[in-house]
């Protein structure tokens, strides 16, 4: 009983959840759909679709190997357009999906182009709008060129040239006028010539008419200094705001002097101004190279604004997004890019400008896209960030599960990656929040064993302790651990719970010095509503140096006695802790215990097991070894990785090992029999960080590829599933036994196609074809069967094929497979068999992770065939006759050659029959007998 109950708790398999964090933005455009669902962001040469709310994958766009310049919504369709501008001047219209895909498809449908525009301008096209009608879209290139598109039609139907430089900014002008017999149709571009031009598209001489005339714009808007990078007009076409990177924004008057009789006026600047031409009013110094601009609709209510106010806002390149009062000039509220980061804080080379700024009516946000491709959503009524998406993590190095409150399932993962932040996705919503402290890259991560507090070791030779705040919303940084004088790579926080289920009394840190520090945190209160306000400098209680080369990993046995440390200098070292709180303020000490020798290269990883007394090392020489606490001497060794194991982890009650490598490979062990029982590949690129569910239900492996992969268990649900197949198996044969008794051939050959199992089908048709007595007229033997040949549907047919292809490849079993050839080509006419085949070709593939040949699986594990889904998988005709004509060929080779051996034998026999036995028989003296 207890060999089977442990044979139950061993895990067998793992199966990636959809819900992974991957890369989405890497810089360039991004649009979000105006329901405010999907977010549409650029990775080079491709697009991803992303659900807001979930962070799942909606679709992907491929492109055309090109970068990817600009991207535009257009809504004249429904579902909407996707208008996609690259480099090769290729303007491509993709249809969005009517709906998010289920979220048991693996993987994010590819869509394709429903029109493609060449060459749509001379050179590359770096903006583009769409009309606030969806019937027209504007363009502008790096040469200077606004083209305006007919979104149905697909053609030019306005060419504006005369800007001095590349098109950096285009807006729309579509208001309604009280008073005016038709509507205004306006279109107001921006360049790096610093220029605001205006060009009136009702104008009948601005229309294209075979290759274009050379338009004057209605008016030029003069008053940057440098590139205008944004512009909006109030829906009244009243008003209107533009910013640039000249750090100003200004506001023009769009309707000064139309009701006015006399020709001209004097402008805000003193200039002379034709009637009817914007009039500057307002120019607001905005303190930061303005990248974009856009109006507020008056209704919002703001924070920190009364209602009725013209609002604009502006996002720059110190990467805050601030509100200002349009008409009075002042700027009435901010929101931070990253929470608690100050610019003086900001590194020169660490980029965190706006680059754009989408306001999104549905949620009463703002959305900012950061140059270090984050995504940050802001309320308008509370200026406080509700949401954050990270596009791109980079390498990542570490990564643990953490709980904000008391719950049992993990609330949170938090990563660690080649940045100073710390990562901390919420594990329902993908929510992102950086927690900011760190002066340099944070290396490693720890958790305590509630899995409440968090430390994280720094480049910047500090160590930090993280504690949730006591609403449970945030995490803060209590305390500081500072004496190292080189980086630290490791931390290891006390593991055993006391009376009140609390840990972390202590902490251990290890340091590129070759150092071990242990640190009191016993001042530390346990409720996080007595955390101080301040980060408190915790004592250091005992420092050693244990190893001649840098210490890559620390741990700590459940109870807190022992400590492994594992080192660039192949050792893995076992010491004595002794800690003692009872006098208030705590002491202790480290004591050398042994240490283990054994591994050629330097160790990366030791984790103590929570049942044995055992110790697990992952080092640099491909080999995880397992090593005694009593002697210190190695009991097992595991060999499968093809290179170094950089992380090692016991499951099942220390039953099993997880591991992961710098061969991307993530592989579950028995460590009874030393048994790689799991590989799981969705990586590619070295796996840095493993981290494990309480309840061993989930995995989380990321790596050098910046993807985070959670492996689910899959155990139970892979063994219903085959108890499932085993019964429905049953059940077909108990089936195809039945038909066979009934001489229902039809469904007896139906069902055995469909269970792709050719050896009870071809067992049938020998028995039709070497029956005594066979039907009158049919070609196998049962008329009833030449008609099912005569009728199989298309899919069926083809698999029959395969199936004969097979046979006839076996001396033994291809006459049987000529006979129903012969049947088959007798029965179906050339055209039919052509149909079965065009027909099965148009059948999805049975994986639909692998639609496109060659490409790699994304957020699955790579899928095997079965031998029944190979069988019943549909194949060419050119296959099936690549297979069946050399064999024939062969057979029927041997058959002439037999004949032609027949022959000779006749021949023989019948020269023997004639010699001895057809003529005269004589006697020795030639005197007849």
């Amino acid at each position: 009983m207890n060999g089977q109950s442990s044979r139950r708790a061993l895990k067998t398999s793992f199966r990636a959840s959809p819900k992974s964090i991957k890369p989405i933005y890497t810089g360039g455009p991004v649009v979000l759909t105006k329901d405010g669902q999907w977010l549409i962001t650029t990775m080079g040469e491709e697009v991803l679709v992303t659900e807001v709310k979930t962070g799942l994958a909606i679709a992907k766009v491929r492109g055309d190997s090109t970068p990817i310049t600009s991207l535009a919504l257009s809504y004249h369709t429904e579902p909407p357009t996707l208008i996609t501008a690259h480099a090769s001047m290729t303007l491509r219209y993709y249809p969005l999906p009517a709906s998010a895909p289920l979220a048991s498809v693996p993987k994010p449908p590819l869509l394709t182009y429903s029109r493609a525009l060449s060459k749509a301008h001379s050179a590359p096209i770096l903006i583009s709008t769409v009309s606030p009608d969806s019937t027209l879209l504007a363009t502008g290139s790096s040469d200077g060129v606004v083209k305006v598109w007919d979104l149905e039609g697909g053609y030019v139907t306005h060419l504006f040239r005369g800007h001095g430089g590349p098109v950096s900014a285009l807006h729309f002008n579509f208001p309604i006028i009280e008073g005016e017999e038709r509507r205004r149709m306006e279109l107001v571009t921006g360049s790096t010539d610093a220029r605001v031009r205006i060009f009136d598209l009702r104008d009948a001489s601005a229309r294209v008419v075979g290759g274009g005339n050379a338009v004057k714009p209605k008016a030029v808007l003069e008053g940057h200094v440098s590139v205008v990078r944004g512009i909006d007009v109030t829906p009244d076409g009243r008003w209107a705001v533009t910013g640039g990177r000249d750090k100003v924004v200004l506001v023009w008057d769009m309707l000064s002097g139309e009701n006015i009789g006399q020709s001209s006026k004097k402008s805000g600047k003193g200039k002379a101004t034709a009637a009817g031409t914007p009039k500057l009013v307002q120019t607001i110094i905005a303190q930061e190279q303005v990248e974009c601009l856009g109006l507020l609709p008056i209704e919002e209510p703001v924070a920190g604004s009364a209602n009725g106010r013209l609002l604009c806002y502006t996002g720059g390149d110190r990467g805050i997004v601030r509100i200002w009062d349009v008409l009075k000039g002042q700027e009435i509220g901010s929101m931070k890019g990253v929470e608690g980061v100050d610019e003086a804080e900001v590194d020169e080379d660490e980029q965190r400008g706006v680059l754009n700024v989408i306001y999104d009516s549905t949620s009463s946000s703002l959305v900012s896209v950061h140059a270090d491709q984050n995504i940050i959503f802001h309320s308008l009524s509370s200026s406080q960030a509700i949401r954050q998406i990270v596009g791109f993590n980079d390498e990542i190095v570490d990564s643990i599960f953490l709980n904000s409150t008391s719950s049992s399932s993990h609330t949170h993962l938090a990563l660690a990656t080649n940045s100073n932040l710390i990562r901390l996705y919420s594990t329902s919503t993908f929510d992102v929040r950086l927690l900011s402290g760190h002066k340099d890259m944070v290396l490693c991560l720890d958790k305590s064993a509630d899995h409440q507090w968090l430390v994280s070791g720094s480049k910047d030779q500090t160590a930090r302790v993280w504690a949730p705040t006591p609403d449970g919303q945030g995490w803060k940084c209590v305390a500081i651990c500072e004496g190292h004088a080189e980086s630290i790579g490791a931390v290891a926080l006390s593991r055993k719970m006391d009376d009140k289920g609390k840990s972390g009394r202590f902490l251990f840190t290890a340091s590129q010095d070759r150092t071990i520090k242990m640190w009191d945190l016993t001042s530390l209160p346990l409720d996080p509503s007595d955390m101080p306000e301040e980060p408190i400098k915790p004592r250091s209680m005992a420092t050693l140096r244990v190893h001649e080369k840098d210490i890559n990993s620390l741990d700590l046995s459940p109870n807190d006695k022992f400590l492994a440390s594992g080192s660039q200098d192949k050792l893995v070292k076992i010491f004595h802790v002794d800690f003692d709180a009872s006098s208030g303020a705590g002491s202790g000490s480290l004591k050398l215990a042994g240490t283990c020798k054994g591994h050629r290269r330097g160790v990366w990883s030791v984790r103590f097991s929570k049942t044995d007394r055992v110790v697990a090392s992952a080092a640099n020489d491909k080999t995880v070894r397992l090593w005694s606490l009593d002697d210190f001497s190695c009991l097992k060794t595991f060999e499968g990785h093809t290179n170094a194991v950089l992380r090692v982890d016991f499951l099942s009650n220390g039953m099993q090992l997880i591991t992961s490598a710098r061969d991307g490979l993530v592989k579950l062990w028995n460590i009874k029999d030393e048994a790689c029982v799991k590989t799981l590949d969705n990586h590619e690129d070295q796996v840095w960080a493993l981290a494990i569910s309480s309840d061993e239900k989930t995995i989380v492996s990321a790596g050098s590829d910046s993807v985070a992969t959670f492996w689910e268990d899959s155990t139970e649900v892979e063994q219903a599933e085959k108890n499932e197949a085993l019964v429905k198996a049953v059940q077909s044969e108990q089936d195809f036994t039945n038909y066979i008794a009934l001489k229902d051939y039809r469904r007896a050959i139906l069902l055995a196609l469909s269970m792709s199992q050719p050896g009870r089908l071809l067992h049938l048709f020998r028995t039709l074809i070497n029956s005594p007595t066979p039907a009158e007229g049919s070609i196998i033997g049962s008329l009833e069967v030449d008609e099912v040949i005569r009728t199989l549907p298309g899919l069926d047919l083809v698999r029959l094929l395969k199936f004969i292809r097979d046979w006839n490849a076996n001396a033994r079993t291809s006459p049987i497979a000529q006979v129903i050839l012969h049947a088959i080509l007798k029965l179906r006419s050339a055209e039919d068999i052509l149909a079965a085949f065009d027909s099965a070709g148009k059948i999805p593939s049975l994986n639909p992770a692998d639609e496109e040949e060659g490409e790699a699986d994304e957020g699955v594990e790579k899928k095997k065939l079965t031998k029944a889904e190979k069988l019943a998988a549909p194949i060419g005709i050119k296959e099936l006759l690549d297979g069946l004509i050399p064999y024939s060929e062969r057979h029927f080779s041997r058959i002439d050659k037999l004949v032609q051996e027949s022959y000779m034998l006749d021949y023989v026999l019948g020269e023997m029959d004639g010699g001895l036995f057809g003529g005269e028989v004589m006697d020795i003296d030639g005197v007849d007998v």
